[in-house]
């Protein structure tokens, strides 16, 4: 970070004059709680009666209804179908539920019909869902289209930074995510430029990023402020560091009440430390009773409840849980790229392989082959390397996990699948060297959280 965009630090360019209260005294007295259990880098300082989850909904379809009429009134209006496809995209990005996405697809298809030039919105929306996808490449091929007539749009570059990620191509993210800094060092661009610095294993420098991310907070941006601490949590949690992610989590809460994605990094850490009721509670959360429509986050809770269940000896239950997850996602994994719909191929095959069956364990390997064309990053080549293992391919399984630790990404779990591997061909000393060094990035990183990792760690010790 140079000193000139420190310099360059930007001042709230607008307050929410009307904001609405926090329902209930519970959530108040819970968040004066959790403010002085960060220090001050970490804490929310803005105003606490922002929207949370359920407002940030209604302020959203009252945006989608607006732009409903709009063209319901002139059907062949591009501009507003643009507009309406950005509406049904942030819905599905603030609910995670698909119908949005495949919604937001066909309003920007329907706009670039209407208008087939200088229509970057409709563009940009097509790439995020084709990234929200895993389709990677187009996701970065319809970016470039947009930055060919606009070098420095945002929205551009911020799908080219995290697609570049999950492709493995760190110099490259690293370069749109140190242009976007540079253009305009918003909460957003720099938590890109952390999540690139953490990738790359420069740590400390992430750590800074992330803190100069959490100080240019405006009002009224909730779901980049709860993003943010989410990811900073996610990085602590990876370095033992159970006490601060979990604060950083429940503060993510405490700006938009049910985030999904703090419940469920929260049920996973309550998990590691053997609160299984809390995580139970947090799982429940994420997916309520009330709930109608499937989401991205569903076989995420039927599996981590199906750990839960497995903690604590009751295998059928687990079982059952464990089956819901595989259905979700064999369903995802058979419309997807065909019908628009989200597959999670690598997700597939770590259930798969957790289930431990050689046929289980063949048809992972192969989801990891193809999966692996498309991402490369350090926890895709991690899965790649488990599979190859446990299917006796053991050469191959090293140059897979090597090709992980190449990329720098400083990973416990993979540092411990290295040694195993090594362990594995005889490679004793070097399979110490690699245990040591998972130590050292999380001196924590025992059985239990080993098993809470779901990468199948948990029954190989040193």
């Amino acid at each position: 970070m140079t000193e000139a965009i420190y310099k360059h630090k930007l001042k709230p360019k607008w307050l929410l004059l009307l904001a609405v209260p926090i329902a209930t005294t519970l959530v108040v007295s819970y968040l004066n709680s959790q403010s002085s259990q960060l220090l001050a880098p970490y804490r929310y300082s803005l105003s606490r009666s922002l929207p949370g989850t359920d407002n940030r909904r209604a302020t959203i379809l009252q945006e989608i209804a607006l732009y409903q009429e709009k063209v319901r009134q002139n059907p062949e209006s591009g501009l507003n179908l643009a507009s309406l496809a950005q509406a049904y995209f942030n819905m599905a990005k603030a609910t995670g539920e698909n119908n949005w996405y495949l919604l937001a697809e066909q309003a920007a298809k329907r706009s670039l019909s209407s208008l087939p030039f200088n229509n970057q919105s409709a563009v940009i929306v097509l790439a995020r869902v084709a990234q929200a996808r895993h389709d990677f490449t187009e996701a970065i091929g319809l970016s470039q289209q947009v930055l060919k007539i606009q070098p420095r749009n945002q929205g551009a570059l911020a799908i080219l930074v995290t697609s570049k990620l999950a492709m493995g191509k760190l110099e490259e993210a690293k370069t749109a995510a140190d242009t976007l800094v540079n253009k305009l060092p918003t909460q957003g661009n720099l938590t890109l430029q952390a999540l690139v610095l953490t990738a790359q294993g420069q740590e400390q420098a992430a750590i800074d990023t992330f803190k100069f991310a959490l100080s240019m907070e405006e009002a009224g941006e909730t779901g980049s402020s709860a993003y943010t601490r989410v990811l900073l949590g996610q990085f602590y949690y990876k370095h033992g560091q159970l006490e601060l992610a979990e604060n950083l989590y429940k503060e993510a809460l405490g700006i938009i009440p049910r985030y999904p994605l703090a419940l469920l990094h929260l049920a996973e850490l309550k998990t590691r430390k053997g609160d299984y009721k809390a995580a139970e509670n947090l799982y429940s959360q994420v997916l309520p009773n009330s709930q109608k429509s499937s989401t991205t986050y569903d076989h995420a809770v039927f599996r981590g409840k199906a750990r839960l269940k497995q903690l604590q000896g009751e295998q059928q239950q687990a079982v059952k849980l464990l089956t819901e997850a595989e259905t979700l996602l064999r369903q995802e994994n058979a419309t997807a790229h065909g019908n628009g719909s989200f597959g999670h191929r690598r997700e597939l095959a770590r259930l798969l392989l957790e289930k431990n069956r050689p046929q289980d364990t063949a048809e992972a390997l192969s989801l990891m082959q193809a999966e692996i064309k498309i991402r490369r990053d350090a926890q895709t080549n991690d899965t790649l390397a488990w599979a190859l293992s446990d299917s006796g391919r053991i050469k191959e399984a090293q140059q897979a996990i090597q090709e992980a630790l190449q990329l720098g990404t400083k990973d416990a779990a993979i540092f411990y699948r290295a040694a195993m591997i090594e362990k594995a061909l005889g490679n004793n000393q070097q399979a110490l060297t690699y245990q040591k060094l998972s130590q050292q990035i999380d001196p924590t990183f025992d059985k239990q959280a080993r098993y809470s990792s779901g990468l199948g760690l948990e029954n190989f010790g040193f």
